[in-house]
């Protein structure tokens, strides 16, 4: 029996040194790119930090993954197929839902004003006549992505406070649009009356505010937004995580939130262009910062 044991312990042993050694060693990091925008915007804003890394780490390749929505995203850092990603807070609820060890979130963003948290925006047409939420009633409104914090679980969950009944009793229709670009865009084509988005909800309207989709969308020329106007503002929402997969150990968490660290100071045009705006940088997290929005997701829509 004895033998058997130490056996066991032993094999154990093997298995895990042998983890650790193939994380040590490892040639090629995947990181996984939310859906949101369009692809070749991902890639192109992302293709900064693949040279980063792997001149900081030595990898052989770094390969990018721009998945077609979040769930993509979820279902690669839960199979092992992703070993790292930024994330938003809901989209970390519903890993760790399913999977408290799969991911540890090492890092958020902190805005200009030193918050770490951000707002989902209610935006319609100004030729529409709506001027708050309530104007709403009756209209479409136009969701993110079923995983998306500020794009569905927090409109989902905080509009009917505003209201006093739920959205799909409020609204004529809710969609879908494909993440949070399209919605913005759906709304400012007339395809939807409000469109809920993520901003920084910091700065001047007319930039788009300081960080988020509306900022991002000005930025680019393909909103005007001397068109919109903003019917809706939720609570304060927890800034999404950079999550490491736990399988590569707290040696890489470390290593991997020590360069991320210095990212804004060592390239400040590769940070805005991955995080979209201006944001002041980027500091630790631990997952009870997260333990509210997991909470409200577990009650609302599960995992």
């Amino acid at each position: 029996m004895l033998k058997k044991a130490l056996f066991a312990a032993t094999a154990l042993a093997a298995l895990a040194a042998g983890a650790a050694a193939n994380a040590a060693d490892l040639k090629e990091f995947r990181v996984g790119i939310l859906g949101g925008e369009n692809e070749a915007d991902r890639l192109r804003n992302y293709a900064c930090l693949t040279d980063h890394l792997k001149k900081e780490f030595g990898f052989e390749k770094v390969s990018l993954f721009p998945a077609a929505d979040y769930n993509g995203v979820i279902q690669g850092l839960l199979g092992g197929t992703l070993d790292f990603a930024e994330l938003g807070a809901s989209g970390y609820a519903a890993v760790a839902i399913k999977d408290p060890k799969a991911v540890t979130p090492i890092l958020t963003t902190q805005q200009t004003d030193g918050s770490t948290g951000y707002y989902s925006i209610g935006l319609a047409l100004k030729s529409s006549g709506i001027k708050t939420i309530m104007d709403a009633k009756g209209k479409k409104l136009g969701y993110a992505d079923p995983d998306s914090t500020s794009g569905y679980l927090v409109p989902l969950t905080q509009i009917p406070k505003t209201t006093g009944v739920p959205n799909d009793k409020f609204f004529a229709s809710t969609q879908f649009n494909g993440g949070h670009e399209n919605n913005l865009l759906a709304a400012y084509d007339g395809k939807v009356d409000v469109a809920v988005d993520d901003s920084s909800g910091v700065g001047d309207f007319k930039d788009g505010f300081t960080s988020g989709t509306f900022r991002k969308e000005v930025d680019k020329g393909a909103v005007d937004p001397n068109k919109l106007v903003e019917v809706w503002r939720s609570p304060l929402i927890p800034n999404g995580p950079l999550v490491v997969r736990n399988a590569l150990g707290t040696e890489w968490q470390t290593k991997l939130a020590d360069f991320f660290m210095k990212l804004p100071t060592a390239d400040a045009k590769c940070f805005n262009a991955i995080e979209g705006g201006d944001f002041k940088g980027y500091i630790k997290v631990t997952p009870d910062f997260y333990n509210a929005v997991i909470d409200v997701r577990k009650a609302a829509i599960g995992g």
